[in-house]
């Protein structure tokens, strides 16, 4: 991980010297011959391979016996060796950076670790050889992993954190083309680890080895190069707006060794943080006086991003979609309010986005994720339960294991896929549609009589923590809405999903993959309207978001982080609460409506309908 640059080999200067392999057949066959048995009794030296009386003619070694091709396959194994280090040596970590102009470059690396080989002695040159090759080797299965996160997630790989999501990326994978593809996948890329490490070392130990037969070459010409990158430096020389001195290997070592070293800090610091909370006092017969007797539904909605919204491709149907809802819930005395939130993760991680909307605190990695989980840190949902006055449920499709977080979030009772009734087919990522979730939603939880039989008396109302999951990648094939009667276990979407589209016809075609991704968010949010039409009452008031923009395949390779959230209620003393937030009317947020940090959320909601933080708890009048 942190391997010094100053070992590398310098492939030009070896490629240069390749001229000389030329004697390397002859060499060999030589020492291989000097190396043979004793003389026989005729005094005459026997080649290896043969024995005493037999005929020569026709024996020897394969290079004796092709001499031409001998020197051809070692010149072509030398060049391929020079090759195969420049472009580890230059290669960068984002996709957009691979051009022409970034391997027509000398790499400052190469030269450094030319003189270091040519200055030390057999053995040790031996094993700094090996060592750096190895190490080139691992630097660029992480410059390739890095570009892989780069086009999905818009950052690159943490080597102390995201080892996690590489099992998720195989989960998606599954969902995506099918357990035996995902599993070939899986082994063809171990395959390229291991080669990339073993010729790699292979690659520089034989640059070595050639380097020290050929010394006086070798210096001379990393001499040259190294005067050449220093004159270019000084310069400023550029081709096609890219400098030719390259540092790349020694920046991207240095960026994932200053990586490594504040992920680690952020950890103690991060506790700390999480350690202090503005109402973790407050008591709960203080928190959300001013929504109590009201049915509160929290609903993520996957890949929701400001993208969905504004992007020319995808916006005119997500749009449509918002504005007849607007009209539609108007209709049915509800109003809205929206704006945007900026996420901490983007194109995938969900669970980072709904731990920062939720708990008030930046989580943007798994370490802070596990930190944050481990403790009792004040949630949205949380907050809810320590009042007492809710009933706290979470509707969790996507969830197929078992989830102790359930606890951490102050949920009283988890519903996975496995606890909805879904008997349909799953829909690529998605083990069930939209629709279907808060279909079982209403019939197992929202429908429910909330008249206790014994008093008489209303039950507690909901505190809901939904996720809808039909807009998670790879967009196909997709669900349709039904009504709502039609729904019953799932069996009917059998049909529905038979009829969509293959996975792997869609990723064909970048404009295919964004029309499908605009298309499953008009889905899901029609079926959340529609479910708030027909099943709202005048105390549901709804919170709706995205998680996370999609993958910048779909958003862009500049997109920012920025969410829509609306918040629903048919009082309208709810809004009138968040008037001072200056949130766009409507299901729509405005272009310029205010763009706040995810994390700052839960505080506002929180002040908007309580009291202040850290305020005395309510007491009796005599």
């Amino acid at each position: 991980m942190s391997l010094s640059p100053r070992i590398h080999q310098q492939p030009n200067a070896a490629a240069a010297v390749a001229v000389d392999e030329a004697d390397e057949a002859v060499t060999a066959a030589e020492s291989l011959t000097d190396a043979g048995p004793p003389p026989d009794g005729h005094g005459e030296r026997i080649p290896n391979g043969t024995s005493a009386g037999s005929d020569i003619v026709g024996g020897g070694t394969w290079r004796d016996r092709h001499p031409s091709t001998a020197r051809a396959l070692a010149c072509a194994t030398t060049a391929l060796s020079a090759l195969l280090v420049t472009l580890a040596l230059l290669l960068p970590n984002q996709l957009t950076l691979l051009t022409p102009g970034e391997f027509a470059r000398i790499p400052v690396e190469g030269i450094f670790g030319a003189v270091l080989l040519l200055v030390l002695p057999p053995k040790a040159r031996r094993v700094a050889s090996a060592f750096a090759g190895a190490g080139l080797g691992l630097l660029t299965v992480l410059n390739l992993v890095d570009i892989g996160f780069n086009e999905t997630l818009g950052r690159g790989f943490n080597p102390v954190f995201d080892w996690i999501l590489l099992e998720d990326g195989e989960s998606f994978l599954q969902d995506s083309i099918g357990r035996a593809k995902a599993s070939g996948v899986a082994i063809g890329a171990l395959a390229l680890v291991l080669a990339l490490l073993v010729l790699m070392t292979l690659a520089v130990v034989r640059l070595g080895n050639l380097m020290a037969r050929h010394s006086a070459t070798a210096t001379r010409i990393t001499l040259a190069l190294g005067t050449v990158w220093v004159a270019c430096t000084a310069l400023g020389v550029q081709v096609a707006g890219v400098p030719v001195a390259a540092e790349t290997t020694a920046g991207l070592i240095q960026n994932r060794a200053q990586q490594v070293r504040a992920s680690l800090a952020d950890e103690q610091a991060f506790a700390k943080e999480a350690g202090t909370d503005a109402f973790r006092d407050t008591p709960g017969d203080r928190l959300l006086t001013g929504l109590r007797g009201k049915d509160v539904i929290f609903t993520f909605i996957e890949s929701y991003g400001r993208s969905a919204i504004e992007d020319p491709l995808m916006a005119p149907g997500v749009d449509a979609a918002l504005t007849d809802g607007t009209k539609r819930l108007r209709a049915a005395g509800y109003s809205a309010r929206s704006g945007w939130l900026t996420s901490s993760t983007y194109g995938g991680s969900s669970w980072l986005g709904h731990s920062t909307f939720m708990s008030g605190l930046w989580i943007d990695n798994q370490q802070r994720y596990r930190t944050l989980t481990a403790g009792d840190h004040l949630t949205l949902t949380s907050a809810f339960k320590r009042t007492g006055a809710w009933r706290t449920v979470g509707i969790m499709p996507g969830l197929t294991k078992s989830w102790p977080e359930g606890s951490f979030y102050g949920l009283d009772r988890v519903y996975g896929s496995r606890d909805l009734g879904y008997k349909g087919p799953k829909f690529s990522w998605s083990t069930m549609p939209d629709q279907y979730a808060l279909s079982a939603f209403e019939r197992l939880e929202h429908g429910r009589d909330h008249t206790n039989e014994q008093t008489g008396r209303r039950t507690k109302p909901l505190m809901s923590f939904v996720i809808l999951t039909s807009s998670h990648n790879p967009w196909a094939p997709l669900p349709k809405m039904i009504g709502w009667d039609e729904i019953g276990d799932g069996s009917v979407y059998n049909a529905v999903n038979k009829a969509g589209k293959n996975p792997v016809d869609v990723w064909q075609h970048t404009a295919h993959i964004r029309t499908e991704y605009g298309k499953s968010i008009q889905y899901s949010l029609h079926s959340l309207i529609s479910y708030l039409q027909k099943y709202g009452t005048k105390n549901t008031v709804l919170v709706f978001l995205g998680d996370h923009q999609p993958l910048a395949k779909v958003s862009g390779d500049h997109a920012s982080r920025d969410v829509p959230v609306t918040l629903v209620a048919h009082d309208p003393a709810v809004l009138k609460r968040i008037s001072g937030w200056h949130w766009t009317p409507g299901l729509r947020p405005g272009p310029n409506a205010p763009v706040w940090r995810m994390d700052t959320f839960r505080n506002r909601f929180l002040t908007a309908y309580g009291p202040q933080p850290g305020s005395a708890p309510s007491r009796p009048t005599s």
